[in-house]
C-alpha cells in the first residue's frame, strides 16, 4: 500500500518545484522555462494556472518567496525558493508516479469503448481521420524533438517527449489495424455478427 506523508502534487505543481530546485525564479520566469524546454509537451499550462500553482504551493510551505523586486515599469515581481518541505515533497511524489502505474482514462479509451454504436462506415472514416492526425502529430513531435536536441538539450530532458512518441506510435498502430478488422469484416460489429460468431 502507498504511504506519502506529503498530499499528492498536480503534474504542473511538481513541475514547479522541479524548476525550482535548479534555482529561484518567479512565475513568469518558470513559465519561459517551462516553453523554452518544452515541458508543456508532458505538462498542461493554462493561463493563470501557473500564478494559482505558486499560490497552492506557498499555503503548502513547499515554496517561499525570497525576493521581490520591479524592474523598469513592468509589474513587481516575487521570486520564490523551494523549502526543505518543498524538496522532500516533491521526492515523494516523483518517486510514487515513477513505482505505481495509476490507472488513467484517456477519453480515446471511452470512444473506443462505445465506438460499436456507430455504423461500421462512420467508424472506420472517423478512425481514418484519427490515423491523420496522429500521423501529423508524430511528425510534429519529431519536429520539436530535433529542434531540442540542436539547442544541446541530453536525450534524459527529452523522454517525455520520447515516451509521448512511442505512445502516439503505437496508438497509431492499433487504430491501422482497428480499421483493417472492421473493413474486412473480421471484427464482428452488429448484434448478428457477434452473435454467430464462434465465442
Amino acid at each position: 500500500m502507498r504511504t506519502n506523508p506529503h498530499r499528492a502534487l498536480t503534474p504542473l505543481g511538481l513541475a514547479v518545484l522541479r524548476l525550482l530546485r535548479e534555482r529561484p525564479m518567479h512565475p513568469y520566469e518558470v513559465h519561459q522555462v517551462i516553453r523554452d524546454r518544452a515541458i508543456d509537451y508532458a505538462v498542461k499550462v493554462r493561463p493563470g494556472s501557473l500564478y494559482h500553482t505558486f499560490e497552492r504551493l506557498h499555503q503548502l510551505t513547499l515554496i517561499e518567496p525570497v525576493e521581490t523586486g520591479r524592474e523598469g515599469r513592468r509589474p513587481e515581481r516575487t521570486v520564490y525558493a523551494i523549502t526543505e518541505v518543498g524538496h522532500d515533497a516533491y521526492l515523494d511524489n516523483l518517486r510514487n508516479l515513477v513505482r505505481y502505474p495509476e490507472e488513467e482514462y484517456p477519453v480515446f479509451v471511452t470512444a473506443v469503448e462505445m465506438l460499436r454504436t456507430l455504423d461500421r462506415e462512420e467508424a472506420v472514416r472517423l478512425l481514418e481521420y484519427r490515423m491523420t492526425a496522429l500521423e501529423a502529430r508524430l511528425a510534429a513531435d519529431e519536429q520539436v524533438h530535433t529542434s531540442l536536441t540542436k539547442r544541446g538539450l541530453p536525450r534524459t530532458s527529452l523522454l517525455d517527449h520520447e515516451f509521448r512518441h512511442a505512445t502516439r506510435r503505437a496508438e497509431l498502430e492499433w487504430v491501422r489495424e482497428l480499421i483493417s478488422e472492421i473493413r474486412s469484416g473480421t471484427l464482428p460489429w452488429t448484434d448478428d455478427e457477434i452473435k454467430e460468431s464462434p465465442s
